[in-house]
C-alpha cells in the first residue's frame, strides 16, 4: 500500500494528497509532525527523507521525498487524468507556478502568517503577534498577489484550460492562508485571483482534503 508521511496542514503534504485524490489512488497517511515532534520522524527520515522534511512517500520498494518529486512520480505511474500539460510551453509554465507556490507563496502565506497565527498559539502557547502578521499582510502579500492577478486568464486553470499541477501548487498554499488563518484575497483589489482561489478550493479533491483537515485539527 502507498504510504504518505506528513502532517495534514502542511501545504506540501496537501499537494500530494490532492494529486492522489485526482488520480483516484488509494493510500495510507501516517501523521508525522516533524517540526513539533522531531522524534516522530526518526523512524523514516534516514531511509525515506534524508533531509528530514515532509512529505515522504513509500510505495513497495520505492521511497521518495519532496512533494514535487512525489507528484511527478505519481503522474508517471498513473497518467490519467493528466496533471502535467503535454505542450512544452504549458508544461514549463505549470512547473513554474508549482514552484511559485513552493518557494514564493509558502515562505509568506504558510511560514510567516499561518504558522504565526495558528501553529504557534495552538501548539506552543505563544500569542499571535497580530501587528507583525498585519505588517506581512500589508507589505509582503501584495507583490505576490499582483503577479498572480496578472497571470490568471481563467478561474478554471492557471495554464491553458485544464487543471494542472500548477493549480495544485498554488491552491494548496492558499488553504493555509484563507481557510485556516482567516485571511482571504481582497476581491476588490485582486478579483481574478479571488475567483480563481475559490474555484480551485471548491474542486472535489481539494474540498475533501480541506474538510478532513478541519475535522482532524479543529481548524474551523
Amino acid at each position: 500500500m502507498r504510504t504518505l508521511y506528513g502532517a495534514h496542514p502542511s501545504p506540501f503534504v496537501r499537494k500530494v494528497r490532492v494529486v492522489l485524490a485526482e488520480k483516484g489512488l488509494p493510500y495510507d497517511c501516517e501523521p508525522v509532525l516533524h517540526h513539533l515532534f522531531p522524534e516522530s520522524f526518526a523512524r523514516v527520515s534516514k531511509t525515506i527523507s534524508p533531509l528530514g522534511k515532509i512529505p515522504a512517500y513509500r510505495d513497495d520498494d520505492v521511497a521518495l521525498a519532496d512533494s514535487s518529486v512525489i507528484c511527478a512520480y505519481l503522474e508517471r505511474i498513473a497518467p490519467d487524468p493528466p496533471l502535467y500539460p503535454t505542450d512544452p510551453r504549458d508544461y514549463a509554465r505549470a512547473l513554474w507556478f508549482e514552484e511559485y507556490g513552493d518557494s514564493g507563496l509558502a515562505p509568506v502565506l504558510t511560514m510567516k502568517i499561518f504558522a504565526a497565527k495558528v501553529i504557534l498559539p495552538r501548539f506552543f502557547g505563544q500569542p499571535a503577534d497580530e501587528a507583525a502578521i498585519g505588517d506581512v499582510v500589508d507589505r509582503e502579500l501584495p507583490p505576490l498577489f499582483d503577479y498572480l492577478e496578472g497571470q490568471i486568464a481563467s478561474e478554471a486553470a492557471i495554464v491553458g484550460t485544464r487543471f494542472s499541477i500548477g493549480d495544485i501548487g498554488l491552491g494548496t498554499q492558499f488553504v493555509n492562508l484563507h481557510q485556516y488563518a482567516g485571511i482571504g484575497v481582497d476581491a476588490a483589489r485582486w478579483p481574478r485571483l479571488a475567483r480563481y482561489v475559490a474555484h480551485v478550493h471548491s474542486r472535489p479533491s481539494f474540498k475533501a482534503v480541506i474538510d478532513e483537515e478541519r475535522a482532524l485539527y479543529d481548524l474551523g
